[in-house]
């Protein structure tokens, strides 16, 4: 019987999913606080480029993966995928000086659209190969 000075003992376990947990909600709570003044200031400042906001998107979300992974947490692999994309996205767009002269392009912003569904597509693809591989299957019998 459970009085009212009785103590719960909790499993150790269940002590450290929820250190985890808190530990990875802080880590999501700062990157959202960065990712708003990032765009904040992007947005608020005409000579900041668009692009330099978009590799700083990249950055961020890829670097808060790699935190978590340092730190033993799980990965999130939606923000590989995005952070990816962001960097290619800002850095293509970053580039775009250098780009038009070299590449006779009637439309650079569907090139870029272009570009980031190749990016997206190899992402997808390495990933599947690479859960295969890690299956031990070999091939894609």
């Amino acid at each position: 019987m459970v009085g009212v000075g009785a103590i719960r003992r909790v499993h150790p376990q269940v002590v450290k999913m929820d250190n985890l947990k808190t530990i990875n909600r802080k880590y999501e709570t700062i990157a959202w606080g960065l990712l708003s003044i990032i765009w904040g200031i992007t947005i608020l400042f005409d000579f900041v480029p668009f692009g330099a906001g978009l590799v700083a998107t990249g950055l961020l979300l890829l670097g808060v993966n790699a935190i978590r992974s340092l730190n033993s947490l799980p990965t999130k692999s939606d923000n590989i995928v995005l952070g990816t994309l962001a960097l290619v996205w800002g850095g293509l767009e970053l580039a775009l000086p250098i780009l038009r002269p070299l590449f006779k392009v009637s439309d650079w912003d569907w090139a870029i659209f272009a570009i980031l569904l190749i990016v997206l597509g190899a992402i997808l693809l390495a990933g599947q190969l690479l859960r295969v591989r890690k299956a031990g299957l070999g091939d894609l019998r």
